[in-house]
């Protein structure tokens, strides 16, 4: 018998069985986030600071740390400075 593990939602903190750091709610906002993020720093010219791109996405810094510790984000890195 395969035993449910309880994860905690990176975004919401709420309990959810399955796999992943978000819940089954938060996965469609995080998703929005991610592409939004993206779409940003595609579009910027020059390297941006971690506050300007927290303000021009409207993301918490706190998603934007998780968004690029991904392996996703892996080539957007150099683009922001701290």
């Amino acid at each position: 018998m395969k035993k449910m593990q309880f994860n905690k939602c990176s975004r919401c903190g709420c309990f959810f069985v399955n796999a992943g750091d978000v819940c089954p709610n938060c996965q469609p906002k995080d998703n929005y986030d991610m592409n939004k993020l993206k779409n940003f720093l595609d579009n910027s010219d020059a390297n941006c600071s971690f506050e300007n791109v927290a303000h021009g996405t409207g993301i918490t810094v706190k998603n934007l740390n998780r968004y690029l510790a991904k392996d996703d984000f892996a080539s957007y890195k150099p683009k922001i400075t701290l």
